[in-house]
């Protein structure tokens, strides 16, 4: 029975007896300039009083979370919060990633808010990210924050590898669900040109799927590696968003998408011909996770939307798309049918991950990147 080990960066803990169920984007303008803003401090412990400037004003928001889930979300932050504009910049966690090491320097993002935390890993080790302690920290679980005083980053919720099946498609070929249970399914020659796959240079979800493989291959053995490039002869094409092989396959663009649970019991419930398999031997996964950019002027306004991300009221709107969310308690994820979700996540080194990160993209690049789709 597999156990989930911590996120801790000097300690690996194991989850013990806990059961945990389960937008219209606009990008920053140069020449927008934030509201007036108080100094940072180097290590808040606790939230700021409440003050006209933590209520109001403009804020930019990275994500990684779905344009449906950001729509919804915000729509109650809104109602909140009304005069507080929150101007996001959505897209698949690789390219907020890259985009965020690319502005270190001149960082404009405000705040990082549903993003993986293998990539916070990598925005923390390079001095990136301002510790902060959202109000309510409390309640959320050891293993989804970072293992700072004052915490970096606090998780939110966890998404896995999943296969996203169109059965009238399967069905083509003389299969049926029950033939896809497991990864060495998907090296079935019939499945050849029929899978889709997220690019995991682009989306975290290519890239825990990517990590999760290896890591159940022995991390540094070939073996890993070897699956991958057998996957490679069924694979038509790597796409760059965690949820688009999802969409495919439930368009029939594709039999098998591979991506993530919510993505492919969402599909279902609008009536796609799609069933969504969690592999036998367990799904690679990550957290999304928030965080405060470090900035010479911190916008009080993003304070109090880090407060309400971790809020009751927050935690209610993840669980209805996530079994696994960072206070624990009962998920109400519709469509799930894993009774102990903690039962199919692999135990994931995410330490391992995050440092190995670049070597692991740059060789699947050389290995694969011709079949990627363009961007």
């Amino acid at each position: 029975m597999r156990r989930i080990l911590s996120l801790s960066l000097s300690l690996l803990l194991v989850f013990s007896g806990l059961i945990l169920a389960g937008c219209s984007t606009s990008q920053p303008k140069a020449e927008e300039k934030a509201p007036e803003s108080q100094p940072s401090t180097t290590t808040p412990t606790t939230p700021p009083p409440a003050s006209d400037e933590a209520v109001k004003g403009s804020i930019t928001v990275y994500t990684a979370l779905e344009d449906e889930q950001v729509t919804e979300y915000l729509a109650v932050f809104n109602a909140q919060y009304p005069d507080i504009k929150v101007n996001v910049v959505r897209d698949s966690t690789g390219i907020i990633t890259a985009r965020l090491l690319a502005e270190k320097d001149n960082p404009q993002a405000d705040l990082v808010w549903g993003t993986a935390a293998s990539s916070m890993m990598v925005l923390d080790d390079q001095n990136m990210l301002e510790p902060y302690a959202p109000k309510g920290i409390e309640r959320i679980l050891p293993q989804f924050k970072s293992d700072k005083a004052v915490p970096t980053w606090v998780g939110i919720d966890a998404w896995e590898t999943a296969f996203i099946v169109n059965t009238e498609e399967l069905a083509k070929l003389g299969l049926t669900v029950s033939d896809i249970q497991d990864y060495d399914d998907l090296l079935n020659p019939a499945l050849a040109g029929h899978i889709v796959m997220s690019n995991p240079a682009s989306s975290g979800t290519g890239f825990l799927t990517v990590s999760g493989v290896l890591q159940m291959n022995g991390k540094t053995s070939e073996a890993g590696w070897d699956y991958l490039t057998a996957l490679h002869q069924n694979v038509d094409q790597y796409v760059h968003s965690g949820s688009k092989p999802a969409k495919m396959a439930a368009a029939g663009e594709c039999v098998i998408g591979i991506s993530f649970g919510y993505a492919g019991i969402s599909q279902k419930a609008k009536g796609a011909p799609v069933e969504t398999i969690f592999p036998a031997s367990g799904s690679g996964w990550d957290m999304e996770a928030n965080a405060l950019m470090k900035k010479s002027q911190i916008n009080p306004a993003a304070l109090t939307f880090l407060d309400w991300a971790i809020s009751d009221e927050a935690m209610d709107l993840y669980k209805v798309n996530y079994p696994i969310i960072a206070t624990g308690g009962n998920g109400t994820y519709e469509g799930y049918e894993i009774a102990d979700p903690l039962k199919q996540l692999i135990d994931n080194d995410f330490v391992w991950a995050a440092n190995n990160r670049d070597d692991i993209l740059n060789k699947w690049a050389e290995k694969y990147d011709s079949k990627s789709a363009a961007q």
